[in-house]
This record gives C-alpha cells, structure tokens and sequence, in this order.
C-alpha cells in the first residue's frame, strides 16, 4: 500500500496510527426485509449504498471502509447513515476534515491489507497501525479545495474519454450490421450490372452445398469422430429478418456445415498439467484468442487427441456460459494450433466455398448472436445452447464474391475502432495515474503552501490523545447504539492502539 507518513512530514504536518485518528467501528446488520424503504437514510455496505432506512447508525456524517467482500473501499455520507456488518464506520470529529481523510484512506489503498485466503477482508488491527500524515486542520480544507479542483478537470477528461468509448463500441456495432444488411460495400449485383457481367447469387451456392454421408467406424475404446451433415437442409425461421439485397440469400447455419456441431472433450481436473493444449472459453473473445503457447495443457489419449484436435477453419461456440458470454465465436487460426476443444464450446466446419470468417463476423454481430442463442436454456444460473439451436441459426448469406470484400471491409474498420479503443484505454490509464500523483503530493504536502500562521497538527493529536487519557468521547469516534449487539460487540473490541506523533 501506498505509505507516504514514512517520509518526513512538511512543517506542521505529523504522522499518527489511524487507529488513534479515525478508529473504526463494526456497522450493524440490517436485513433487507427490515429496512424502511420510505425512508431516506442511506444503508451502506463494503461495494456503497446498498438501500434505505428511516433510522440511522451514525450521528452524523461518516466515513465507511469495505470490511467484507470490497476490502479497503472507502464512502464518504455527509449525512447520518447505517453502515451494515459488512462494513466498518468512522466519524471524523473537530479539526478532522473528512473529505481530507476519505482522499487520504483511498490513496493509502487499504484492500492491500487483506491477508485472508478465502473471503477478502478487512481486519482493524492491521489498520490501526498504519501510519498516516495528518495536515494541520486549515489546511486540510486548502487541500481539499485544490484536490477537488484538480479533479474536476480530470473528471471532464475521463468522461469524454468514456464517451469516446461508448461511441466506439456503437460504431463497432454499426458496421456489422450494415455488413450483414448489404449496405457496407457495393453488391454483387450492382457490380455485375455496372460492369455488364454475370454473377453467382447465394442461391447457386447453397444449390452446390454438397451433403456428405460418410458413415461412422466405430472402434473399441476410440471415440467416434463427428458424423459430417447428413440432414437435409432446415428451413430457416425468416420472422423478421430485414429485407435483404438482390442476390442474398437467408438460409440456416445448418446448410452451410459440412461436419459438426460436435461437443467438446471433457477431463477431469487432475489430467490438466502438462500434455497438449486445450482451448477453452477464456481463452477467447470476440476479436480475440490466445496463442497456443499460452494455453492450458492437459493430458490426452491419442484417440482423444484425433477426435478432438482443431483445424484451421474450425469455428467454435461457447455453448454453456453466463447469457453475456454465451455464444461467442471463434474462428481457429494457425496461431491456437495444435489444441483440443473443452466440453463446454462445440465446433462446427464449413463448407469450404463459404468465407468462414463472414459467417464468425456475422456470429460476433449484435443481430447473429442474438439470433444465435435465441433458444437458450436456462439450468444453475447458466445458459446453454445445443447443437440443434445452432443448427437453427439464421444466417444472412451474401454471394461469395461479395462475402470477400465485406469481410476486407470490416477487419479494415475494425482495425481503426481497435487502433482508437486502444488510445483511449490508455489515457484512461494515464488519467488514474495522474490521479494518484495528485494525492500523492496531496499527502506529501506539495499540493498546495503551508501556511506559518496554522494551528499545528501535533496539538490535534494532543487533544485527541487527552480525551482518551480522560475517558471522554475520542473525535473521530461515535459510540456504538446501546443495543445487545453493540455491547457484545464492544465488549470483544481491543483497546485502540496508542498514537504515534511525530512533527518536524
């Protein structure tokens, strides 16, 4: 994490423990069912506002830090609140300046404190000594105006950056379909009258699709390898399909493969390490993929390895998934080769007339993939498609000819939206890196001038210091409600560790 209170603080400046200046206490569980929706409070957990209450936790305003699941996430409610039992919570008390420190605890990054192994948590010991610099009260609110200064233009940038991102992604989507509606790049048929020629519309290909009816030999102890398309052709479901150019053709993903679909290979776990590479459904995303040294290996019989090794050309689907992943395609390049294929993706193989990477690109399109897995079953939060609903897909076929030029076309214009999508990522980048910078020299005290004339942050701390020696109310920390949870609760806390102050 992030520890600026080990340097050397700026005069008037120190450095304390945080359990001394903000010491955390456990939110309260607050079950759904028992919030008051009408109400207006604001019920926090570790990921922020997670509903309303009519009642609040706090007396004021607080800072609350992820305990559970978000570890080290840190909202700041100007107002009373109730963080859950998910959460811890802090109020700032005189001369803290919560703003200040709610900057403070999301530069120092708390979630690196989580040491568990299972669910990611927040344990207060580790914060409490975590040393931090403590401003002088004025000019904490210097800082805070100039932080939040700094930011404001650094919003404005990230928002039209985003903004240059979601247009991107509209225009991604934009070329694809006009790709697939014929309105991308001239049409056969056009080209063909201009130039006084003839020309093959779809038709004449799916006429020339030739059926294949190699029988399967099946073999003790091997696999049989998929059975090529032996069905005559399904006619596809046209409701509405938008009206396509002369010389296309709609027809279903069924008349165009010649072997396939067939599922993929299924191992236990302890077969993966070691052996040949096996291609599965993180390893690629639309426009994506990973190189074969890069995947996963497992061990195979040599059966196994015939039936299931891909080919270039191979295109395969990702048949069972969360629905915003189900469906996506690949088309297999020499760059995934030698692999095998997981159960959870089938891979079909097409006709070789056909440009295979037409039909991945129309998959990849928002129309084909809705298309695609409009048949979805839904079983344990998962959805899955069959080799019956692919075979369903409607397709949008364009003569070959022009199946060419639209394919150069999109991979030209994608190259750009990549190219763009690419810069933008890094400015993005650039921007959060500036954003820590800015703090950083926020709690290095080089972000605005001390002032001779503040109050300085020693007798702060001396204050607080004294009120615990008295046994009054610690600024910075809000009694826990007098109900059996909060006394059970308090009765388990250790005693706040003590400060540590030091100033220049």
């Amino acid at each position: 994490m992030n520890q600026v209170g080990k340097s050397t603080p700026p005069p008037g400046w120190a450095v304390a423990e945080l359990g001394m200046i903000l010491p955390l206490n456990y939110g309260k569980g607050l079950t759904e069912e028992r919030r008051d929706a009408s109400g207006r409070v604001p019920v926090y957990g570790s990921s922020g506002i997670v509903g309303y209450h009519s009642a609040a936790l706090t007396r004021g305003p607080a800072l609350v830090i992820g305990r559970k699941g978000a570890v080290g996430e840190v909202y700041f409610s100007n107002g009373p609140c109730w963080p859950i039992d998910t959460a811890y919570y802090s109020e700032a008390g005189a001369g803290l300046n919560p703003s200040f420190f709610t900057y403070l605890l999301r530069f120092l990054v708390l979630g690196n404190l989580d040491k568990s192994t299972a669910v990611p948590s927040l344990r207060r010991d580790d914060y409490n000594v975590v040393k931090a610099p403590v401003a002088p009260a004025a000019e904490q609110t210097r800082i805070v105006a100039e932080i939040e200064k700094q930011f404001t233009r650094l919003e404005a940038g990230v928002g039209a950056l985003k903004r240059v991102q979601t247009n991107l992604k509209r225009y991604r989507a934009a070329v694809l379909k006009a790709a697939f509606e014929g309105r991308l790049v001239p049409t056969e048929a056009e080209l063909a009258r201009r130039d006084g020629r003839s020309y093959e519309p779809a038709s004449e290909l799916l006429v020339a699709q030739p059926l294949l009816a190699v029988p399967r030999k099946a073999q003790a102890g091997v696999p049989v390898p998929p059975k090529p398309n032996s069905k005559a052709p399904v006619a596809p479901d046209t409701t509405n399909l938008p009206k396509l150019p002369e010389g296309w053709e709609c027809c279903s993903l069924r008349m165009l493969i010649i072997e396939g679909p067939q599922n993929g290979l299924y191992l236990p776990k302890s077969a993966y390490g070691g052996g040949i590479p096996i291609l599965r459904i993180d390893d690629f995303q639309d426009g994506w993929s990973r190189n074969f040294n890069e995947l996963r290996q497992v061990h195979a019989s040599s059966a196994e390895e015939k039936c299931y090794s891909l080919k270039v050309g191979d295109l395969v689907i990702n048949r069972v998934n969360s629905l915003s992943h189900l469906g996506k395609a690949l088309l297999v390049d020499h760059k995934n080769l030698p692999a095998l294929f997981e159960s959870n993706m089938m891979r079909l193989r097409l006709a070789t007339a056909l440009n295979s990477r037409f039909i991945e690109m129309y998959l990849r399109s928002k129309e084909g993939r809705a298309r695609l897995i409009q048949r979805a079953k839904w079983a344990v939060n998962q959805a899955s498609i069959n080799q019956t609903d692919v075979g369903l897909t409607l397709v949008p076929l364009a003569p070959v000819a022009e199946q060419h030029r639209i394919v150069a076309e999109v991979e030209r214009r994608l190259s750009v939206i990549d190219e763009l999508e690419m810069q933008v990522e890094a400015n993005l980048k650039r921007a959060e890196r500036l954003r820590q910078a800015i703090l950083k020299r926020a709690f290095e005290g080089k972000l605005v001038p001390q002032d001779p004339n503040d109050e300085p942050a020693s007798m702060l701390l001396e204050r607080i210091q004294g009120a615990k020696a008295g046994g009054t109310a610690t600024p910075g920390c809000a009694p826990t409600p007098s109900d059996s949870v909060g006394r059970g609760r308090r009765k388990n806390q250790k005693t706040q560790p003590g400060v540590a102050v030091s100033q220049k």
